[in-house]
């Protein structure tokens, strides 16, 4: 009797280690989501009437699922490029709630017509499951009476600069831009694209969620956007930082840059 009770446990030991196993291995397959840092602004081409302000909107997220949402740091950078003048956003952000996790919003006001560049460096973000560190640099356009200027660079480690005017855009344009990692294009660049689900539409499968391009050997892709709305292009690399405790950590280093279509009626 004591012999097939020594049998039963090994038999249930081996059991929910196989169990296990399974378990582990279904994570492992399951498909990564492509985390995208958001900084929209209320619109992308300023009005000559009104107030000349504009809201964003700084939220760190999966765009096409609606979530979930990530808690964001204090942003380390957050400035406009303006007319050649640089003019620090950081004292303009306040702190927000979005689904219980931390996120921000700033307004910026026009008194001068120009093309104006936004630029956030994130505070690191650390993803458990891919056990590295996130910071996208993201950048949003917004044109203000010049038509001109929107193809400046602000510097960032990875940037991404614009082929194609990045506002007043039609559903359907072809956008084209070219990958920069410090300064210098980036040859066959992964480069992650997202649309902000902002119709509730159903994905039906996980890679319909992030579209994937690889640039060409001089840094440049080009994507048609299919649906008016907001989409991101994050060109991935990696890298090292500084981590929060001082100590050199592995990181994905993003550069992003958002741009907006409407459909003409």
């Amino acid at each position: 009797m004591a012999l097939f009770r020594t049998g039963q446990s090994w038999a249930l030991a081996l059991f929910s280690l196989i169990v296990s196993s399974l378990a582990l291995t279904s994570l492992t397959l399951t498909p990564a989501q492509a985390h995208f840092q958001e900084l929209i602004p209320s619109t992308d081409i300023v009005p000559d009437d009104g107030d000349h302000k504009v809201s964003l909107s700084l939220l760190f997220t999966h765009p096409v699922e609606g979530g979930p949402t990530m808690d964001m740091g204090q942003p380390e950078q957050f400035f406009v490029s303006l007319n050649g003048k640089k003019t620090d956003l950081r004292p303009a952000l306040q702190p927000q709630l979005v689904a219980g996790k931390k996120a921000f919003s700033a307004d910026f006001k026009f008194v001068a017509p120009g093309d104006a560049i936004f630029y956030l460096q994130p505070a690191p973000y650390w993803d458990a499951a891919e056990k590295h560190y996130l910071v996208h640099h993201t950048k949003v356009i917004v044109d203000f009476g010049a038509g001109e200027d929107w193809d400046r660079l602000i510097g960032a480690p990875v940037e991404i600069q614009p082929l194609t005017r990045p506002y007043g855009l039609w559903t359907g344009n072809l956008f084209r831009a070219i990958a920069l990692k410090d300064g210098k294009p980036l040859p066959f660049a992964r480069v992650e694209v997202e649309w902000i689900n902002d119709a509730g539409i159903k994905i039906p499968a996980d890679p319909y969620s992030t579209q994937v391009i690889k640039a060409d050997q001089n840094g440049t892709f080009a994507y048609a956007m299919p649906r008016a709305g907001w989409w991101g292009f994050n060109v991935v690399t990696d890298g090292q930082i500084k981590a929060p405790d001082g100590q050199t950590a592995k990181a994905e280093i993003g550069g992003t840059l958002w741009v907006k279509t409407i459909d003409l009626k």
